[in-house]
């Protein structure tokens, strides 16, 4: 029991950690965003674009798990979230590159993650992390659908309906969580959330 007890304690991590499993994979998952966008652009919408981009996107799910389960840190709350909204924005650029996707909902889905991960970054100065909500979960949940979608190559054109479809819910969406954000960073919630966790 105080061996089990004792690799416990070596497994955790305190809140402002930096070198931590969750972490490596957060930053293996920007390391990789170029090798995404060139495989999107060499190969387009193609099963071999589709199959990476969901091993990418499933390493944020691993992320969470690891964090949730050796402890949740100041640096992890910052860097999964940005690590997300790399590779996300990544992606829809490369799509506008081969011109699978208009440059007009991927502008609007590109301004609310910047103005989001700027006050991040502001309130991360006075030791805050901004944790997520159903609207954020819900965002990442619609853009990830989204590529998807996108990406398979029965639908590997940008007149498609489900392309437009589904690239304009996850805007509207995108948008939604924005306008939450604000709302609740103007009542001062993330100061009363506290300084841990998983953001979006």
């Amino acid at each position: 029991m105080d061996n089990e007890i004792s690799a416990n304690k070596r497994l955790s991590y305190g809140p402002s950690a930096l070198a931590t499993p969750a972490n490596a994979l957060s930053v293996i998952r920007i390391l990789i965003t170029p090798v995404m966008m060139l495989t999107i652009i060499a190969y387009h919408a193609s099963y071999v674009s589709l199959v990476l981009w969901l091993v990418l996107g499933s390493t944020d799910w691993v992320d969470g798990w690891v964090a949730r389960k050796q402890g949740t840190t100041r640096s992890g709350a910052f860097l999964d979230p940005l690590a997300d909204k790399i590779l996300v924005l990544g992606v829809f650029v490369s799509l506008v590159i081969i011109r699978e996707v208009s440059p007009i909902p991927v502008a609007i889905i590109a301004l609310r993650e910047i103005a989001i991960s700027i006050y991040r970054v502001i309130v991360a100065r006075s030791g805050v992390s901004v944790a997520a909500t159903i609207y954020g979960k819900l965002k990442t949940l619609f853009q990830d659908l989204a590529i998807t979608i996108c990406l398979l190559p029965i639908y590997n054109r940008s007149h498609g309906w489900p392309v437009r479809s589904a690239i304009w819910v996850a805007v509207i969406v995108t948008v939604l969580s924005g306008i939450d954000y604000f709302l609740k960073a103007r009542s001062g919630y993330f100061k009363l959330k506290g300084t841990t966790g998983k953001g979006e």
